[in-house]
């Protein structure tokens, strides 16, 4: 199974995503990308082999995953701060991959009827899902 992690500003979900995942899925082919060198950066600390950073590699690598894992903003355009580009966000959409979106009420772009959980327990769910 080939999981593609994507996140941004700062990678911090990212990096948490990829732990649980290699922890719990380890047979799994778990790939990062960051949407600026500081998310990738923080992202590689969770031991993951593949990581790359920026819209290409998003447009390239998420039709191939069997899986991508992100903040909510990585399919929508000019989120998370300008970060997610149209191609990124078309790229995610398009993907015949699973998409297991995190709920993250950040940059202008709410969910309604979303509960707050702690983070830790969105992984937790995220991994269940997987």
């Amino acid at each position: 199974m080939k999981i593609l992690i994507i996140d941004g500003q700062g990678g911090k979900i990212g990096r948490s995503v990829a732990e649980a995942v290699m922890r719990e899925k380890p047979d799994a082919e778990v790939s990062v990308i960051g949407t600026n060198a500081i998310a990738t950066a923080n992202m590689l600390k969770s031991g993951v082999r593949e990581a790359a950073t920026g819209e290409n590699p998003v447009v390239v690598t998420a039709p191939k995953a069997d899986v991508i894992i992100g903040p909510i903003g990585i399919a929508i355009a000019d989120s998370m701060m300008g970060e997610v580009t149209p191609k990124m966000a078309v790229a995610v959409g398009q993907s015949p991959a699973r998409k297991i979106l995190i709920p993250l009420n950040r940059c202008d772009n709410l969910i309604a009827g979303v509960q707050e959980i702690p983070l830790s327990e969105m992984i937790r769910q995220v991994v269940a899902l997987i």
